[in-house]
């Protein structure tokens, strides 16, 4: 891209009664990177940490994250992750994404950990999985947002990684492990290879939920749901594409996890005005705003909120109905749900 690709402002800009609401509202995330949510500040205080190929002026960080394609993306996206290299580092990283996910009054969120890049980094996974649960514990006890964790094999690194994530997941996860996913680029990466690592996972009590259908077309989300089992599909925005797939989605009320800005910096969606989320909306499908990589895409949870309200034509009740559904589509504690189900309410009828 030659400059950032975001939503324009307007109806729905920072001083709008939409984007008050939304601030105030208490929110579940169920689709966001961990090392994908690390701050701009984060970042360069990592950088000048490790110095080499990320900068740390805020600058030439912002034109670091001016993505060409999906391919360009995921190059920057290893590039950052290259920069956690020491359990101080993860543990750093995770208290602070919680303290951003804090302060938009995210109570709930399901952080998509990527374990197997960490340990490439020479982490070993008893130290990573001591330094996502310290700072857990902490970001709960501080901060009032629970975390729960989702290991995620880089389809990029093939079944290796597979191995690896399972076998991290199954003999070092940690208390907080509530799923297992699949993410990095589609192409060229069959779901198929993964079929015994999904069966052992959710052999295990662990869900599926398996990013499908982002980069590639419908056939990638029915094989996820096919092959993987998955409960929920990350972004799922080919779906539009087939309406048999629609229909199946919405009668099984197997939700997607929606990432707008992000789908249209990254090119899996030409511009907002052609985002499928009406059309998933109106076909019956089960839907959840999440914001996937925000510092990245120059966003945050409040900020597609604030998109959904735009595409969908939300008032107040749509955008506590929205929250509402991320909460029911989560693997949170049934009293974690309970409670934020009725501080939604309450805030709603306020």
């Amino acid at each position: 891209m030659s400059e950032r690709t975001t939503p324009p402002g307007g109806p729905t800009g920072p001083t709008s009664p939409v984007a008050d609401f939304v601030a105030g509202l208490p929110k579940a995330e169920l689709h966001v990177h961990h090392v994908g949510s690390a701050s701009m500040r984060i970042v360069g205080e990592l950088a000048e940490r490790h110095p080499g190929t990320v900068p740390s002026e805020p600058e030439a960080l912002r034109a670091f994250y001016e993505f060409r394609d999906f391919a360009h993306f995921i190059e920057v996206y290893l590039a950052v992750v290259g920069l956690i290299r020491t359990p101080e580092d993860v543990r750093l990283l995770t208290y602070e994404v919680a303290r951003d996910l804090a302060a938009q009054n995210v109570r709930y969120a399901e952080l998509t950990c990527t374990p197997f890049t960490s340990t490439q980094q020479g982490i070993a996974i008893e130290g990573y999985t001591e330094a996502i649960e310290d700072a857990r514990v902490a970001a709960e006890r501080d901060l009032g947002v629970v975390l729960r964790w989702i290991y995620d094999i880089p389809g990029e690194s093939g079944v290796p990684a597979a191995d690896a994530t399972l076998r991290y997941a199954l003999d070092h996860g940690p208390e907080a492990l509530v799923g297992f996913g699949l993410g990095g680029p589609e192409q060229g990466v069959p779901r198929e290879w993964f079929v015994p690592h999904f069966e052992q996972a959710r052999a295990a009590g662990l869900h599926s939920v398996p990013h499908a259908g982002e980069t590639t077309g419908p056939d990638t989300v029915w094989d996820a749901l096919r092959l993987l089992g998955a409960e929920r599909i990350g972004h799922g925005t080919s779906s539009v594409h087939d309406p048999a797939l629609l229909a199946h989605l919405a009668e099984r009320a197997i939700p997607l996890e929606v990432c707008p800005t992000s789908n249209i910096a990254t090119r899996a969606v030409a511009s907002l005005e052609e985002h499928p989320l009406p059309r998933f909306v109106e076909a019956g499908v089960v839907i959840t705003i999440n914001s996937d990589d925000p510092p990245m895409f120059d966003t945050s949870l409040n900020r597609e909120y604030e998109v959904a309200a735009e595409l969908l034509d939300l008032d107040e009740l749509g955008l506590a109905h929205l929250a509402q559904a991320a909460v029911a589509s989560s693997f949170a504690p049934d009293d974690v749900k309970r409670r934020l189900h009725d501080e939604i309410t309450a805030y709603a009828a306020g």
